[in-house]
């Protein structure tokens, strides 16, 4: 055998998700790409103008090893803090390379090769692949069917005296659903139980990283709020919409026991598991970067000219709370023939087996206006064909 088991399995993990990306059809000159979110428009001034500003050193050590992060995390508490209405110590911000580093850095922390970590389902693609990739046992929950939300009895059923963590995504990714402070607060009181049963705290780690991609009468809530042994994961390659420049953050709450020694064990982690750090230009720039955001405006706009349209053309879908995305119902049922019809008119889609939805298709509204626009007769005819009208 070529790779070791593990690999092996990791890659057998992500064969969805590289099926989905990389098997799409881009021979269309010019495709309407909803396949990722990745911008399709030049990135801001603004952005561009604050990296070229912390480019240029300031001393010989600017770009050396142990560049000064308090102020970075400063301004990472003070936001955050803002942002969730509790109030960090910059010392327990733990800066990071975008939430894929803050997620690895977190499993390498409280998880030990043979625990088991329960993620929720529908995921992120990298979720399982990255429990494995520390010998840990994946175990996979649903979300409840019909509004996306937790099943914490599922959860509660999982646990075992392996169980390290759990993972959970809010906003999530692909639903777009905040989980709300009852489920979070049920959560809480399921682990507080386990805890003093077993003697060793399950962690959750939150990835939070769509906490400010909200539609407007959304709330951001998050578990950190009702349970002390809270992960956060945040990053600002949504906001600032650049998922390529790698800068986040994992925070610890106030009432996190032992957090000097969680500060020290994430540092190591960070190192031992390769660099997880971020880039030095990328730390100094954080304080502006922490001010910026795409134009949610927008965003919100697209969302609900996307919903409305697919939704009078008659597709099974919701409007999500929050994110990038949209995950209308495969009509036919047959997803992987959809996908490929809609590619052959140069609309490319995300099959919903990616994300452990099959039956599905996701959307990110990353794309621009004009390839809403050029996309939806695309959609209408795709519809058509598989549900004619009856005579």
């Amino acid at each position: 055998m070529p790779i070791s088991r593990r690999s092996q399995r990791i890659l057998d993990t992500l064969h969805p998700f590289l099926e989905g990306m990389m098997g799409a059809d881009r021979s269309h000159p010019d495709p309407c790409d909803f396949l990722a979110g990745n911008p399709q428009e030049m990135a801001s001034r603004e952005y561009v103008e604050t990296l070229q500003k912390w480019l240029e050193p300031e001393s010989p050590q600017w770009f050396g090893y142990g560049t000064v992060t308090e102020p970075a995390q400063v301004a990472a508490a003070s936001g955050l803090s803002a942002e969730l209405g509790i109030e960090f110590e910059p010392a327990d911000i733990l800066l990071c390379r975008g939430a894929h580093g803050g997620l690895a850095g977190c499993l390498n922390l409280v998880v030990d090769p043979g625990d088991e970590v329960i993620y929720i389902s529908p995921p992120w693609f990298f979720y399982e692949a990255m429990i494995l990739s520390v010998g840990a046992e994946p175990v996979k929950v649903h979300v409840r069917p019909g509004d996306w939300d937790l099943d914490v009895a599922a959860i509660e059923a999982a646990i075992t005296p392996r169980t390290a963590a759990v993972l959970i995504n809010t906003p999530n990714n692909p639903t777009g659903k905040v989980y709300p402070p009852e489920t979070l607060q049920a959560l809480a009181d399921v682990l507080k139980r386990k805890n003093a049963e077993r003697g060793r705290p399950i962690h959750v780690i939150s990835d939070e990283a769509y906490s400010r991609i909200l539609f407007p009468g959304t709330r951001m809530h998050t578990p950190a709020s009702h349970y002390p042994y809270s992960l956060l994961v945040h990053t600002y390659s949504k906001t600032a919409l650049a998922p390529g420049q790698r800068l986040g953050y994992v925070a610890l709450p106030p009432d996190m026991p032992d957090r000097a020694e969680l500060r020290m064990g994430f540092f190591a982690s960070a190192l031992g598991s390769s660099n997880t750090l971020p880039d030095a230009v990328m730390v100094y720039a954080l304080g502006d970067i922490d001010r910026m955001s795409i134009d949610l405006q927008a965003l919100a706009r697209r969302r609900d000219s996307m919903v409305s349209a697919l939704q009078e053309m008659g597709y099974d879908l919701h409007s999500p709370e929050a994110t990038f995305y949209v995950m209308p119902r495969v009509p036919g049922g047959d997803e992987r023939g959809f996908v490929e019809r809609l590619a052959r008119d140069g609309v490319l889609v995300l099959p919903g087996r990616a994300c452990d939805l099959p039956g599905y298709f996701r959307i990110s509204l990353t794309a621009t206006d004009d390839m809403v626009q050029r996309s939806l007769p695309v959609f209408e005819a795709a519809i058509k064909e598989l549900q004619p009208v009856a005579t």
